[in-house]
């Protein structure tokens, strides 16, 4: 490896010099930062993002990662030679699945997320909605019309939920030690029944719940695009509305905005949709000028 060069390190001191304002700005608040898609599927962006998260902590900021795992979920299914089919983008869950479902993300993947940050120099603790009551769900009801006759049928998406209430106790009181916590979108309701959560959903609802002062949902596009394809670094919840409206927004990218307008509106400070295949994606965001992503705010 070639050493920096005496004005590659003074640019750094630069960088450093410069992220001063934000780390004062942002010292004592939360973050919720939503990972998945490519950033969480490969190994180097993997231990960049668990360096980064550990440098937030070490600033002071208190990050709380909520994590999805689709891929990983069909994946097993389909090692366990268990059938999955999908309505309308979401994945119809029956008994069996979703304890698949709870292996996959409570187990395997939460602890590799955990591991790869506490390899970092953290302490980070692996919790789902199930730990300390921390996300209570119901079942997700989807309606489905018919385009010929034009009648309205109700989808049975079997134990796949929705947030119905955060208890943000666990993580008020982590956010006042070194630990950092991860935790995986599975809930359960009053019955005591499991449910899968969407990790976007799940996200903005404790994003909402904790009142953090950033949202960041990481994904595999720059943030929402304009008509010409180009990159809108900022935009109010009216100009949020009004780019689903107007069709600016489309496909996957709807909900997630619609994500970002819903935690904004219960308190979240601001909500960010970013490349998470960008290395130091989060980074740049928070500690630069001009940003990464796109930003949903109030005004």
């Amino acid at each position: 490896m070639q050493t920096p060069t005496r004005d590659e390190w003074l640019a750094k001191a630069r960088t450093l010099s410069e992220a001063l304002p934000y780390m004062r700005r942002y010292a004592g608040s939360t973050f919720v930062i939503k990972y998945g898609g490519h950033a969480m599927g490969d190994a180097g962006l993997a231990e960049l993002f668990a360096r980064d998260i550990v440098l937030l902590k070490q600033v002071g900021i208190n990050p709380v990662v909520v994590h999805g795992g689709g891929p990983q979920i069909g994946q097993m299914l389909e090692r366990l030679k268990i059938k999955s089919s999908f309505i309308d983008g979401l994945r119809v869950t029956d008994k069996e699945t979703v304890e698949v479902v709870e292996m996959v993300l409570a187990g395997s993947i939460n602890k590799q997320i955990v591991a790869a940050i506490n390899s970092a120099g953290g302490r980070a603790v692996g919790l789902s909605g199930k730990d300390s009551n921390l996300i209570t769900a119901r079942r997700l009801e989807r309606v489905q019309r018919d385009p010929d006759s034009n009648i309205e049928r109700v989808l049975d998406l079997g134990f796949v939920g929705e947030p119905y209430k955060v208890n943000p106790e666990i993580l008020q009181a982590l956010a006042k030690s070194d630990i950092i916590p991860v935790i995986a979108p599975v809930g359960f309701d009053v019955n005591g029944d499991t449910y899968n959560i969407n990790a976007d959903t799940a996200a903005g609802a404790v994003a909402a719940a904790v009142k953090a002062a950033r949202f960041f949902l990481l994904t595999d596009v720059a943030g929402v695009l304009d008509k010409e394809k180009k990159l809108i670094e900022k935009m109010s919840l009216e100009d949020a509305h009004k780019a689903i409206a107007d069709g600016t927004a489309s496909g996957g990218m709807i909900p997630k905005i619609e994500t970002c307008i819903g935690a904004v509106e219960q308190g979240v400070d601001a909500a960010v949709i970013l490349d998470g295949r960008v290395p130091h994606a989060l980074l740049l965001e928070i500690f630069t000028e001009g940003g990464a992503g796109t930003l949903i705010g109030k005004a």
